[in-house]
């Protein structure tokens, strides 16, 4: 690997992906490729935007022709793939853009990869798994049941990069990380729009019972074992990558208030979303095994992302103006009606 198109790179994940990289290795320049969307965010990229190795394409990576011109001129040799439409519950209000960016957008890749000999990676999820049921945690051949259009986009084409993988011989591999949480992550996600809530004393809308078990990942971590199945995977492959303990969404909101000095009162439970699954659930071994370790808790990751949102308003409360609101109001507005 050389010149490396980072797709989705001024989102979340992929932003701190791109920042990592640029930080831990002196020759490899980073394209990061991404349409700009309500979730990426230029901003996110600030710390590199002068640095030599660094370039910015936008583009959509359901557009066959630009994704073969950037290939071209920049003589990119490897692809890692984080574009995706973004939060279950936008896939359930429009689940038209999360097939055409998951499934549609990911063959666009592998075919340009395929043409140009690339490697290939592919970000995935613990969300492909679908619900898992206690006393058991998803190994990486098990069966794929997503339950909602966004897990369905993101299993799909998950599905595609292992076919081309056997029936081209594609180098590939796959990692599906638990929830991600910390720096630049959009604030309609669970712990950074709880965060600035709580920053402002404003509600906590926790859907159901908030008894819902997730493993909240600090997104370095995943960083961390991307970049390490990226140099040592076994092509072919999927890893899972999470932390190997779970937390139930109620505690983590206590962790959260705990952090940034704020009432236990401020958690309003809400009407629970649809087809919400209860529990995920990773067994990591594989990536284990590679080497890798996560180096915080999930409790540390709540905590330092709480810490984070505090001291970055500038970031976030430009995002929460404007456009945002009109979303936060057709997703909640229904909602607030206290769980007997």
């Amino acid at each position: 690997m050389k010149n490396i198109i980072v797709t989705g790179g001024a989102g979340f994940i992929g932003a701190n992906f791109v920042l990592y990289m640029l930080n831990k290795y002196d020759d490899y320049n980073i394209i990061v490729y991404d349409k700009l969307t309500y979730a990426g965010n230029l901003d996110n990229l600030l710390d590199v935007k002068d640095d030599p190795r660094y370039a910015f394409v936008q583009g959509d990576i359901c557009d066959a022709e630009q994704v073969e011109e950037t290939i071209q001129k920049y003589d990119a040799d490897t692809i890692v793939n984080f574009a995706a439409e973004t939060h279950v519950d936008r896939s359930i209000m429009n689940p038209d853009a999360f097939i055409q960016t998951g499934v549609y957008g990911t063959y666009v890749l592998l075919e340009a990869a395929r043409k140009h000999g690339m490697r290939y990676h592919q970000i995935s999820t613990d969300e492909v798994y679908g619900h898992i049921p206690e006393g058991y945690s998803s190994v990486e051949g098990d069966k794929l049941d997503p339950r909602s259009p966004y897990a369905a986009s993101k299993a799909s084409g998950d599905l595609l990069v292992n076919s081309y993988f056997i029936t081209y011989g594609l180098p590939v591999t796959i990692t599906r990380g638990s929830n991600n949480i910390g720096p630049y992550q959009y604030p309609e996600k669970v712990v950074p729009l709880f965060a600035t809530n709580a920053i402002d004393e404003e509600p906590l809308p926790l859907y159901g019972d908030g008894r819902q078990m997730r493993e909240y990942q600090y997104v370095v971590d995943h960083c961390e074992a991307i970049d390490l199945v990226l140099h040592k995977g076994v092509l072919g492959e999927a890893y899972n990558i999470g932390t190997g303990e779970e937390m139930e969404n109620v505690e983590m909101v206590e962790i959260l208030l705990k952090t940034l000095s704020r009432p236990h009162d401020l958690i309003k439970h809400v009407k629970d979303r649809e087809g919400h699954d209860r529990r995920y659930s990773l067994n990591i071994d594989k990536i284990k095994a590679l080497g890798w370790e996560p180096q915080h808790t999930s409790a540390e990751a709540v905590q330092k992302t709480a810490v984070w949102y505090r001291e970055n308003e500038w970031w976030w409360r430009k995002i929460k103006s404007g456009a945002f609101k009109e979303y936060y109001e057709k997703q909640y507005g229904h909602r607030w009606e206290t769980e007997q």
